[in-house]
């Protein structure tokens, strides 16, 4: 049986992979599986593509068979065959008119279905929101696999019935296994959207116009959505912040910029040593980290930074934390790759020592002075704390304290954003053509280089021998200096094999780091501009008398904290480069 459904209102896709709708308008459905509240399909102009569930109507015909006749298996009465069970008798009536929404005032004016509301249940809850994109999944790799040492019990479990209930109503409001085959309106996927980062699709229009709200994301994937920020801007961010979780902006000489650690320290990585577990089936690399702050030596694995990389990322989305030294399926023991990751997280551990905010973090400071080895149990509460922490995502953004009584120019701001946005894509652009063209001359060192000087000292040898068989007295001192030269390129050769290591391998682990920056910026930048049109919408419902004053400029205090927090994060990006 072909899927198809009807279009009940008119939809204008804004984004890539989604398709535009016309009112009455038939649509091919690739499969009647809704994907987070989103159905795929193609419609009249052959456009194939996502739009809301919650816009349309399925249409389910029979499928032709032998003309009907009396009796129970011709008219769709109850002997009718299962596969006709959704078709009543008498064939679709017209479609049904929708029940009023409580902000309607007249009692006959009718208004289509939000998504997630079912008819004759009331509405249901949204589910609080929960950390920003439903977590952040480490990076795995066969150097690093987890074991019993390390806890793998599971802090954020995402159960079926997490969000309550397994049914839901129907359009005559009845629940219960049978409603959801016969027509969905909306499933618990629908709820629990936003609860997992992504946007719910946007309600269908209302005639109400005295009311307008700000418009949620259609791209359920947007970075500004899953970061918790729409969320946050909205004023649907709600939580209890302890003194010890506030985040200070300040303003400095040049702009906003993140109040200064009163306790800097550093912390060095030193002491690579191979280590075995299960009677030496189990091997792996272990790393001493000394802070400055407790001189208290810890032993820590790449899997322990890992899981720490992880756990940044996903409680702050405006700052960029830097990446990891990539991990290596091959060779993991070798010298030379240990020494090059030690120095990758050297380079790593000074960026985060450095910043005002990751080196006050209570994560990382479990991370730098919890004694894993010898207190496992201490350890692991730390590890289930962090991962429980309820400051992430939306939350998040309410723990940002920023300076009294200053409001940003919208126009400033959006300004110096582009301006930076432009500086990192050339940077980044340059930077990956330098990491090429030294890539590219380091290799020529290393191989080409050497065996040219090689081949020269070589010829020379070749040239002392012959002039050996040539016993006269005082050829001697010729030939010594002939074979010393030859000797002398073959010396020559191995330092330009040696070069790099002293110059160009610091400057391109160096690089590797900045590219890792570059490469969070865009989304920060994401989020800061998905704050601004938020507010510019509000502004326009505004002027056109849809959007209470008030309300707008609680939109635009919330933005003024993101657009803070993100100038903040671009004026320390602008000081580590100047400090390294």
């Amino acid at each position: 049986m072909a899927l198809r459904a009807r279009a009940l209102y008119d939809f204008r896709s804004e984004n890539p992979g989604e398709i535009s709708l016309r009112e009455h308008e038939v649509l091919s459905l690739c499969s009647e599986q809704d994907i987070e509240g989103w159905l795929e399909g193609v419609n009249s102009r052959g456009d194939r593509g996502l739009f809301p569930a919650s816009y349309v109507q399925v249409i389910r015909a029979p499928e032709p068979g032998p003309g009907p006749g009396p009796g129970p298996a011709g008219d769709g009465g109850p002997g009718a065959p299962a596969r006709y069970a959704n078709v009543p008798p008498g064939g679709f009536e017209p479609l049904p008119l929708p029940l009023p929404l409580p902000a309607a005032p007249p009692a006959s004016a009718f208004q289509p279905p939000a998504a997630g509301f079912p008819y004759g249940g009331g509405a249901l809850q949204p589910p609080p929101q929960q950390p920003y994109g439903g977590g952040y999944q480490a990076s795995q790799g066969s150097d690093d696999d987890w074991d019993d040492e390390w806890d793998d019990s599971s802090t954020v479990a995402d159960e079926p019935g997490a969000l309550g209930g397994g049914a839901y109503p129907d359009l005559d409001g009845s629940s219960g296994p049978g409603a959801a085959g016969r027509y969905r309106l909306s499933t618990r996927s629908d709820l629990s959207l936003g609860a997992r980062g992504g946007a719910a699709p946007q309600h269908p229009p209302s005639g109400a116009k005295s009311s307008a709200t700000v418009s949620r994301n259609l791209n359920r994937f947007s970075t500004f959505v899953k970061s918790g920020g729409e969320a946050f801007v909205l004023g649907e961010a709600s939580g209890f912040v302890k003194d010890g979780d506030k985040l200070c902006v300040v303003l400095g000489p040049y702009g906003p910029e993140w109040q200064e650690n009163p306790y800097p320290f550093q912390c060095t990585i030193d002491d690579p040593t191979k280590q075995t577990k299960f009677k030496g089936m189990k091997s792996y690399i272990s790393y001493k980290l000394v802070p400055t702050h407790t001189q208290v030596p810890v032993h820590r694995r790449y899997k322990h930074f890992d899981w720490l990389y992880a756990r940044l990322a996903e409680k702050f989305p405006v700052i960029s934390v830097p990446h990891l030294p990539e991990k290596q399926a091959t060779g993991r023991f070798e010298e030379d790759f240990i020494s090059k990751r030690r120095k990758g997280l050297i380079w790593w551990m000074n960026h985060m020592a450095s910043h005002p905010v990751l080196a006050q973090c209570d994560v990382f400071q479990h991370f730098l002075t919890c004694p894993s080895s010898t207190d496992e149990k201490a350890w692991k509460q730390g590890k289930r704390k962090a991962e429980k922490d309820e400051m992430v995502g939306a939350n998040f953004f309410l723990t940002l304290s920023t300076p009294p009584a200053a409001a940003l120019d919208l126009q400033e701001v959006e300004s110096k954003i582009d301006g930076f946005k432009c500086f990192t894509k050339k940077m980044d652009d340059s930077a990956l053509q330098l990491n090429h063209t030294a890539n590219e001359f380091a290799r020529k060192q290393v191989t080409g280089f050497k065996k040219e000087y090689q081949k020269v000292g070589q010829s020379f040898r070749g040239l002392s021998q012959a002039f050996e068989l040539d016993q006269q007295a005082f050829s001697a001192g010729l030939n010594q200096a002939i074979a010393f030269t030859g000797d002398a390129y073959d010396a020559i050769g191995e330092l330009f094999a040696e070069q790099p290591r002293q110059d160009l391998d610091p400057v391109m682990d160096l690089l590797a780091l900045y590219q890792g920056h570059l490469a969070n910026f865009p989304d920060i930048i994401h989020v800061q501009k998905g704050a601004l049109t938020k507010v510019k919408e509000s502004r326009r419902h505004v002027e056109e008398g849809k959007m209470e004053v008030q309300k707008a400029d609680g939109i635009q205090d919330r933005c003024n904290t993101i657009s803070f927090a993100t100038l903040a994060e671009i004026h320390h990006f602008h000081q580590i480069r100047f400090q390294k």
